[in-house]
């Protein structure tokens, strides 16, 4: 005869002895998750100032260190790489922008996509320092110092960029704010303006 309701069952009968009743989890452990990059501005700023040390670091270590003709070889063709890879990334990315745009994919499919591309994107522009400080970079010389700069504010709008993405999200169903339109463009922008110039100061600086 089971139990009456007023009295919680406390153990149960097993052929290997009594099992005890689970105890419920609390509240604050059934809800608690760990914090993530994108949950608010102050943890993207507290990456943002992680990525301007390590882009401050990546500069003091390109003007010490001296690689040898083989490794500047090898650092040159992974650079050339990095930037296909990266830079090839993020001209699909806005691309998909574009056909949300025009009425050619949903916004669904589009932040799908961008998404997807974040990986390569990100591993792209780690190969670039990483093999820019094998290049032996001078960053006195006025193209090269607006190189630097421009690779850390790649560094700073793609960390922003997937927050951009999470707010966009969160509209998937209605269309978006003007003002998370106005974010998006401004990203883009900033983006191609910073690869581009990129690209024309790498090429400038192997004719020099």
């Amino acid at each position: 005869m089971s139990a009456l309701p007023s009295e919680p069952p406390l153990s149960v009968i097993h052929p290997r002895g009594p099992i005890r009743a689970a105890a419920a989890p609390s509240p604050g452990a059934r809800h608690a998750k760990p914090l993530a990059l994108y949950d608010s501005w102050w943890t993207v700023a507290g990456a943002g100032v992680a990525i301007c040390g390590a882009w401050a670091v990546s500069v003091w270590i390109s003007v010490h260190l001296q690689a040898d003709a083989t490794l500047h070889t090898a650092a040159l063709f992974v650079h050339l790489a990095s930037l296909v890879l990266g830079f090839g990334a993020v001209l699909v990315a806005d691309y998909y922008g574009l056909l949300w745009m025009t009425g050619r994919c949903t916004l669904r499919e589009a932040l799908g996509s961008a998404s997807r591309l974040h990986t390569p994107i990100w591993a792209g522009l780690v190969g670039l320092v990483a093999s820019g400080m094998l290049l032996h970079p001078n960053p006195s010389a006025t193209l090269t110092a607006t190189k630097l700069v421009m690779v850390l504010v790649l560094s700073l709008n793609g960390l922003q960029a997937g927050l951009l993405n999470r707010r966009m999200a969160e509209q998937v169903s209605a269309s978006p704010s003007t003002g998370i339109l106005a974010w998006g463009g401004a990203t883009a922008l900033v983006s191609q303006i910073c690869w581009w110039g990129a690209v024309v100061i790498g090429f400038l600086n192997t004719q020099s």
